[in-house]
């Protein structure tokens, strides 16, 4: 059986180590014995990074105001009237909305069914041969340094219950966590929602003010909403809160700059 699993296995890096185990084979020490409780000030939280809400909405503010900003002042550049920006705002703003939308769904779905379907594989290897996949379990740990006794203990206190044994098996095998397959459904919500709210930032500007008075008020407002989101994503990361800002910026201006160009040398040359 083992030699039917090699074929379609990749082995991962160590995404989830496994938990100690004694080498002496009289079971798990009992709890407060290790570090732990001894050094209390060492415990650690970790932020869940891999919720797919969570990543849309940050790509799909940045995207909303990024895109828009630019389709925006690029019409704008050709000097074009100010209903003619605000139609292609709003069209920029629906179309991006819903294109996000639907590529995080799309994408999401086929990694979860792509996901499922390694499941369905392990867990019916589970099921033909629970002592070849056993004794493979065994030998992962082994590689990971514990000893052959201690291996195999670990590995048969994992393949006690059908749930346990899956867990243990998608973590060291695919890398993956069986319980934490997310739902394509938030994602992309979250896109449609912050696309729309960062693409309507340089575009409510053209809806009260006109000319040069309405492009200088929509950058200014891109630009504000650059610095916030940097900072967002620097407490997010820990990294540097004025550089993550000022990276932000950088692209937003950049991005919205050209276009504007463009359309001023496109604008200038069918009116002439």
């Amino acid at each position: 059986m083992r030699g039917f699993l090699r074929s379609r296995r990749r082995r991962s890096p160590a995404l989830a180590r496994p938990a100690p185990a004694p080498s002496n084979g009289e079971g798990p020490s009992p709890a407060g014995s290790n570090g732990a409780e001894l050094h209390p000030e060492a415990e650690h939280h970790h932020r869940n990074v891999q919720g797919g809400a969570a990543r849309a909405a940050v790509f799909g503010v940045s995207d909303g105001l990024v895109t828009n900003v630019s389709l925006i002042l690029g019409v704008a550049g050709a000097q074009t009237a100010p209903s003619y920006v605000r139609l292609a705002g709003f069209a920029g703003l629906l179309a991006g909305a819903f294109s996000m939308a639907a590529g995080e769904y799309v994408s999401m779905s086929a990694q979860r069914e792509l996901l499922g379907r390694e499941l369905d594989v392990e867990r019916r290897a589970l099921h033909l041969a629970p002592e070849a996949e056993q004794e493979e379990l065994a030998q992962i740990y082994e590689r990971r340094g514990l000893t052959s006794e201690a291996a195999s203990y670990l590995a048969e206190m994992m393949m006690r219950t059908p749930e346990m044994a899956l867990e243990a098996h998608a973590r060291e095998e695919i890398g993956i966590d069986p319980s934490a397959l997310l739902s394509p459904y938030p994602a992309a919500l979250s896109s449609l929602a912050s696309f729309t709210l960062g693409a309507a930032v340089p575009l409510v500007p053209w809806f009260f003010l006109t000319g040069g008075a309405a492009v200088a008020v929509s950058v200014s407002a891109v630009a504000v909403s650059s610095l916030v989101i940097g900072w967002l994503l620097s407490q997010a990361t820990g990294r540097s809160a004025v550089r993550s800002a000022i990276r932000q910026i950088v692209v937003s201006m950049l991005a919205a700059g050209v276009t504007y160009l463009v359309g001023r040398v496109v604008g200038a040359s069918v009116a002439h």
